[in-house]
């Protein structure tokens, strides 16, 4: 169409606000940009530099229809449209396949007006990249066409409201478990590889761990992705090759209709991968949609007696041993927050609020221009492990970036009173220090406790992203002086046992004497489990409410600035003995982590900071004593050895794990602790002047 592709010489555009409305057809003998000879279209739209639309993408399709509508608003028609296509490459930078400008200028007002824009590289403006179909219609604000549409623009927010509830609710559940490769092709000098499986389906993803050295890796990791789609979906899997200080190498990838598998039923896939050689073993299972919803506060589901009298005979005792993976129901009201943080230039935010359960994430609608919003919302999410962590972010909506951080808080569904309205100070991103801002929330917490005293005992379920550990000098020391004070600890009860043999106070050194003698003479395996039980019964009785200071006093609340250093003029050389530095760091400082982890762990256990992991340990401590004291030692090493040589031979598909780790890690370190303490607000001062926060 004339003027289409270059800029008109003469007829400036007015001021007035216009409306583009945009149907994207076709495209046409698109560039080819993968190995196998096709792409992956899809097309972005940028006006002034910010992106304003991108389509859906096409797979394998050199000719895709998207036939997707959108609507732009214009401030002026000077500023063209810029059409870029881009080829969609699942963990790689997307391909450039072309781009065209549409200049409104042109345009005829108030006509729908069929549009070709020929695709140019402006690098390389003599090859043929193909063309994109559309029609255009410009209609002026102020025009009595666009008199008509406004007068039904609250009905058609209402039904956007209502479509943005319903996208964000899941109609089943895809279980996956990724079971081991086979055959897999040599990436490295020494013939093996170090490979590791994403997987992506829609905007969900997940990354397994990585297993070193081998072309027939061992994965055996359980995870769960939510089926927005009635018709399925389509599962992305790339493997890769692990290759610290330079790009992951790529193995291959492979596509898994969801369509195609019956629902309730566990499938066994071999999947070959496309471009390469070797398998992938998986075994996914299609389940109906858990309990999650979204309504209004006038409309409760746990308000409801009768629903009330329902789900709490879903959760009864007589339900305890159908359907494990159901363990209980919360229901989040969210209803304001106050005195957030003005986000924007003109002192105010846009808030909307996000909810998250492990891997399941809702979020409220944005309350525009308001520092003190009212969402009154009820969120209803399915639980599948009571150990686990509501996360409650508020972020200030930004329409050409991604959404501010406002405030954030960790609730612990076992810390939960229900029915109880709260108001929770907001805390920065770490959990570490208050922010400015109240949000108030009501939570009720329904659950089975014998499916959550099994779920204990099996792995947790993992987030599908976690952010990547950084090189952290404050991190470092800090998980030092966790180590430091567990030894500690031992290092005073050996210095008390010591001060026994060293008669330092006769009364305690004779006391000792007759308890070691009676013990020893006396003894049975029996009283191992024994002395436990009988140590978390003492700390229960009279040490339970007693506050643990040192443990505020190793966290520091105040803000640490990490010094960034960017070295882009350094030699490969030594980048790639920074690069072997840095895992060399990572390791140590995770496996300080990891060691003051369950130490103090062990140690909130004894101490009854989460009561029903306690009273668990209790449960498990006295079936010991019995077992011990009835049924012979070596009886039981005998039922443990076969139960571990047959294990692999009853279910060659299980996802090996240890009980007493699993059960250690629902148990909150002292960072947790903190993480998860409640701030009280200060009537007495403003939020923004808080430094230290009031301990609860």
């Amino acid at each position: 169409m004339p003027g289409i592709g270059a800029p008109p010489s003469s007829e400036r555009a007015s001021s007035s606000m216009y409306k583009l409305e945009i149907d994207l057809k076709r495209g046409n003998n698109l560039a080819v940009r993968d190995r196998g000879g096709s792409s992956d279209p899809y097309v972005k739209f940028k006006l002034s530099g910010k992106e304003v639309f991108r389509s859906k993408t096409i797979h394998k399709n050199l000719n895709p229809v998207w036939d997707e509508k959108t609507t732009i608003i214009l401030d002026c028609l000077s500023d063209p449209l810029y059409v870029k296509v881009f080829d969609y490459d699942f963990g790689l930078q997307d391909d450039f396949m072309g781009s065209a400008y549409l200049y409104m200028e042109s345009l005829e007002q108030q006509r729908c007006i069929p549009v070709t824009l020929v695709l140019k590289d402006p690098q390389y403006p003599d090859q043929d990249l193909g063309s994109l179909d559309l029609s255009v219609t410009l209609t002026p604000k102020d025009s009595p066409v666009e008199e008509r549409r406004d007068s039904t623009s609250t009905q058609q927010s209402l039904r956007l409201s209502e479509l943005h509830r319903k996208s964000q609710l899941w109609r089943g559940i895809v279980s996956i478990a990724l079971i081991e490769g086979r055959s897999l092709i040599p990436m490295d000098p020494n013939g093996l590889s170090d490979p590791y499986v994403k997987f992506r389906l829609g905007h969900q993803k997940y990354r397994s761990k990585t297993v070193p050295k081998t072309l027939s890796p061992q994965w055996r990791e359980q995870f769960d992705l939510h089926l927005f789609e009635e018709t399925g979906g389509l599962l992305e899997i790339t493997v890769w090759d692990r290759d610290t200080g330079r790009r992951d190498d790529f193995i291959g990838r492979c596509q898994l209709d969801l369509s195609t598998l019956s629902k309730e039923h566990t499938h066994h896939l071999d999947l070959p991968l496309e471009e390469s050689r070797g398998f992938v073993v998986l075994l996914v299972t299609l389940t109906a949609s858990s309990h999650v919803s979204i309504a209004d506060l006038s409309v409760t589901p746990l308000d409801d007696p009768q629903e009330r009298r329902e789900i709490l005979k879903r959760y009864g005792a007589l339900k305890s041993f159908s359907n494990f993976r159901d363990v209980g129901i919360v229901q989040v009201k969210v209803m304001r927050a106050e005195g957030l943080m003005a986000a924007d230039v003109t002192g105010k935010s846009d808030p909307f609020c996000v909810l998250e359960l492990n891997n399941d994430r809702l979020q409220t609608h944005t309350v525009y221009k308001n520092l003190n919003p009212e969402w009154n919302k009820v969120f209803t999410f399915n639980v599948k492990d009571i150990h686990s962590v509501m996360e409650v972010t508020v972020f200030d909506e930004d329409r050409d970036r991604s959404a501010d951080f406002l405030g954030k808080i960790s609730i612990p569904l076992l810390s939960i009173c229900n029915g109880e309205q709260k108001s929770y100070v907001l805390k920065n991103k770490e959990l570490t220090a208050p922010t400015k801002g109240v949000i108030h929330l009501e939570i009720d917490v329904i659950y089975n406790t014998v499916k959550a005293a099994i779920k204990t005992i099996v792995p947790a379920e993992q987030k599908y992203i976690e952010e990547e550990p950084k090189v952290s000098k404050q991190l470092l020391q800090q998980n030092f002086n966790r180590v430091k004070r567990c030894i500690m600890v031992l290092i005073s009860y050996g210095t008390y046992i010591n001060s026994c043999f060293e008669w330092e106070s006769a009364q305690r050194s004779i006391i000792s004497f007759v308890m070691f003698v009676l013990v020893v003479w006396n003894f049975e395996l029996y009283m191992l489990p024994l002395a436990l039980l009988l140590l978390l019964v003492w700390n229960y009785l009279f040490s339970r409410d007693t506050p643990d200071t040192t443990m505020e006093a190793m966290f520091d609340w105040e803000d640490v600035e990490e010094d960034k250093e960017d070295k882009e003029s350094e030699h490969k050389g030594f980048m790639n003995k920074l690069y072997a530095i840095q895992d060399v760091f990572f390791s140590v400082q995770n496996a300080l982590d990891e060691v003051a982890s369950n130490g103090e762990r062990i140690k909130n256990t004894v101490n009854w900071t989460v009561p029903f992991l306690s009273w668990l340990a209790i449960a498990a401590l006295l079936s010991a004593v019995v077992l011990l004291y009835l049924v012979p030692l070596r009886y039981l090493v005998l039922i443990w050895g076969v139960n571990k040589f047959t294990k692999k031979l009853r279910d060659p598909y299980m996802i090996d794990n240890n009980e007493l780790l699993d059960f250690l890690s629902r148990v909150p370190s002292d960072v947790q602790v903190m993480h998860y303490r409640e701030l009280r607000v200060d009537p007495g001062q403003s939020p923004s002047k808080r430094r230290r926060p009031i301990q609860s």
